[in-house]
């Protein structure tokens, strides 16, 4: 069966400037029902064509039988694994010669399951290059063939909507934009102490602590996200970081603070307190289907309980330190988060204050320093890797280079302990990044952590760096250009800033 996209997406048909007939795609391998190929498969396809429709628009990507531009045919043996962490991205690409020039004549893609197939697409379109003599798309120096798979499961973007609100237009452009550097979680950090912008059903009340009734995600807006992500081979893990970072929430639930002058960290002594993190929970559950859910943990500051009069009496009848509530915070949060079915993640203060009281599926998140990671995989934890001081976006004195450079297997030589770092992210908090900046904040300094999380590190850690990724990342600043995302220039000595003059996106 070959379908035609033709018939499937209307705003490539019908391009009158350049003529699109055909996409076709082989079910040689598939082992499902005709019904089944033909709907849940090619409607994953057809998100990542309509990707690329930039491309189409100007040059058709396959004339009938006309070999002059490139024609692409995929197979995928299993089509509707459910995606999660660990699910087979693996690809091969082949690209033909045409009567031995080397523009192509056919180009296969073989994957697994249908997220390996969509990295490979992503590759093909990125070997794709519109020549202006002839008009139309050539691949040069062909044949290619590429197998190829990450070298980690985990490779993340942090997405802050809480210090600053994003419309969930600019949401889906940065998701778009992730799937070109073949990213596949976004982390969803929704809530913090300035705003609380969801809607959470059960407690209709907390979204009264956003910034304004404008500035909100509604629980369909979430749906829409989650879905759009899944059709990019994106998956969205949710935070809610709790004990500290979580003023917003008294807003509309008061109680929830220990006191009128103590607003954080949430009331340790209430069961209220609780009961409220099982209902986000379960609201969040249905929206939500990633095996993983961030639980924050981070940067809690305790004084204010020791200063609340009823908190101060509950530590007392149980003979609880205030470091001791907030592992019973922690600890009792990740309780409710596994009832629901998911794997806890929390910052990485939750395992440097008391590791060994931590539930044995927790996933730690490093953030405030090296040789974090390896302290965690020795103690048998799984880590993300996130070190600040190279993959937070929002250190604008960061280069490219550092970025880069940064290893997340660093210190870990154990071959069991290695494979206990799920991999690494990008964080992009908005302090001082909102819509009309973010992402040039966010491009291209991400793409170089991509390259890092995806490539083998025996290819991408020797060599002079300068000479070898510095003219990919170049390259790739300017496809995401031509793609119409803001990336700023690669070499700046501050990141976002703009051109310095007149030149070339390509040349250096």
């Amino acid at each position: 069966m070959v379908p035609d996209f033709r018939s499937l997406d209307y705003e490539i048909a019908s391009i009158k400037r350049h003529r699109l007939t055909l996409f076709a795609i082989l079910w040689k391998k598939l082992r499902v029902v005709p019904e089944f190929r033909s709907v849940h498969f090619t409607m994953k396809l057809i998100a990542s064509i309509k990707r690329h429709r930039f491309d189409t628009r100007r040059h058709p990507l396959c004339i009938g039988k006309n070999r002059d531009s490139p024609c692409l045919d995929s197979e995928a043996e299993d089509i509707h694994l459910t995606l999660q962490l660990g699910v087979d991205e693996s690809y091969s690409l082949f690209v033909d010669k045409n009567d031995g020039q080397s523009i192509i004549a056919e180009a296969t893609i073989e994957a697994n399951t249908v997220y390996g197939a969509l990295r490979g697409l992503e590759t093909f379109s990125q070997l794709c290059m519109f020549d202006y003599g002839t008009k139309s798309v050539q691949i040069y120096k062909a044949p290619w063939y590429i197998q190829d798979k990450p070298r980690f499961s985990y490779r993340g973007l942090l997405l802050d909507t809480s210090r600053h609100y994003l419309p969930i237009t600019v949401i889906k452009q940065i998701i778009e934009s992730m799937s070109y550097a073949k990213l596949n979680v976004l982390h969803w950090h929704i809530i913090d102490e300035q705003s609380f912008p969801i809607e959470i059903p059960t407690y209709p009340k907390l979204w009264e602590g956003s910034y304004t009734k404008w500035e909100r995600y509604t629980v369909e807006d979430a749906y829409e996200i989650v879905n759009f992500a899944k059709l990019r081979g994106i998956n969205v893990m949710a935070e809610i970081d709790v004990p500290g970072h979580a003023e917003s929430w008294g807003m509309g639930y008061p109680d929830l603070w220990p006191s009128a002058s103590c607003r954080e960290p949430l009331d340790v002594a209430k069961n209220f307190t609780f009961d409220v993190i099982s209902g986000i929970l379960t609201d969040m559950r249905k929206i939500f289907p990633f095996e993983l859910f961030h639980l924050g943990g981070d940067e809690v500051n305790t004084d204010c309980w020791n200063s609340t009069s009823h908190v101060k009496q509950w530590l007392q009848d149980r003979n609880l330190t205030t470091k001791d509530a907030y592992q019973y915070f922690v600890l009792r949060a990740q309780e409710i988060a596994i009832s629901k079915g998911w794997t806890p993640v929390n910052w990485e203060e939750t395992f440097n204050t008391f590791a060994s009281n931590l539930h044995p599926r927790t996933i730690v998140h490093n953030w405030l320093g090296g040789g974090v990671c390896p302290k965690v995989v020795a103690k048998g934890f799984r880590c993300i890797f996130s070190n600040q001081g190279f993959w937070y976006l929002d250190h604008l004195d960061v280069p490219w280079d550092e970025v880069y450079e940064a290893e997340p297997l660093e210190g870990i030589n154990i071959t069991s302990e290695q494979e206990l770092v799920l991999g690494g992210e990008v964080c992009m908090w908005a302090e001082i990044a909102d819509t009309s900046n973010i992402q040039q904040t966010i491009w291209p300094r991400a793409a170089a952590a991509a390259e890092r999380l995806w490539s083998r590190r025996e290819a991408i850690s020797s060599g002079n760096i300068t000479l070898t990724a510095l003219p990919r990342l170049h390259y790739f600043r300017c496809l995401l250009n031509r793609r119409g995302v803001q990336a700023a220039p690669v070499e700046n000595f501050y990141a976002r800033q703009p051109p310095i003059g007149p030149g070339s996106c390509y040349e250096l």
